[in-house]
């Protein structure tokens, strides 16, 4: 091949090629830039882990289930351009290793959580746990928030509540203000504490047990959040 040929071949090749990772750049920009979440950091909290499973129905435990139903929400918040950051992503509580006696660890781990999610610069946060009582009758679930100090709990927790009402149909349940839990009560950003479901009701302990109910809950959870970052109005307080 000529010089001349070859050079001139060459400069076609760069140009295409610097012209297609523009065309990827500005896509990918774009895209970016257009996501509902984008630059939201939002925290999740799995409850219980480790030695502490939490509620317990059958063989299923609250720490697994709520898990799972975190992961989903952190892959669907993920999905449109949020920072997802999870106090744990497996099965451990946050406890020093060093830490003796199971009182003792779940102290520590709940301080633990708080301090993640207080210097977390988080934008919000929701805390997943399960309920289980002696009484089978029970079942659905509920959002729980601090009803004084942050005026967005009540506008999350409501939207949440009302995708569980919609989408699952299982609950006639509204959001509830609850100043005594002790993540709602330390927690310095805005959020809620989600209860998905009861691990003593046999016919929802099956439920919460399978992937596609976990997968419900999950997209439930990650659509009160959508709406909570629209201009929607919240939603009316519950009848009396």
């Amino acid at each position: 091949m000529q010089r001349w040929k070859f050079w001139a071949f060459l400069t076609v090749i760069l140009t295409v090629t610097a012209v297609f990772q523009y065309q990827l750049f500005s896509k990918d920009t774009w895209e970016q830039w257009s996501l509902p979440l984008s630059g939201k950091i939002i925290i999740l909290d799995p409850g219980h882990g480790g030695p502490d499973g939490g509620a317990v129905g059958g063989d299923v435990l609250e720490k697994d289930v709520a898990l799972e139903v975190s992961r989903y929400v952190k892959d669907y918040l993920q999905e449109q351009g949020a920072l997802v950051l999870m106090t744990r992503e497996e099965d451990i509580d946050l406890a020093d290793p060093a830490t003796k006696g199971y009182s003792r660890r779940k102290v520590e781990d709940l301080r633990k959580r708080i301090e993640l999610i207080n210097e977390s610069d988080g934008d919000l946060f929701l805390s997943i746990h399960l309920n289980a009582i002696p009484s089978p009758r029970w079942r659905g679930a509920q959002t729980f928030y601090h009803g004084t100090k942050h005026k967005e709990n009540e506008r999350l927790a409501k939207f949440i509540q009302e995708e569980f009402r919609v989408n699952l149909e299982n609950t006639d349940r509204y959001a509830k203000s609850m100043n005594t839990l002790f993540i709602l009560k330390n927690a310095e950003i805005p959020g809620a504490l989600v209860e998905v479901g009861f691990l003593s009701n046999p016919s929802e302990r099956a439920l919460l047990n399978t992937e596609e109910y976990q997968k419900s809950l999950a997209a439930s959870i990650y659509n009160g959040v959508m709406r909570h970052y629209t201009n929607e109005q919240e939603l009316p307080d519950p009848p009396e």
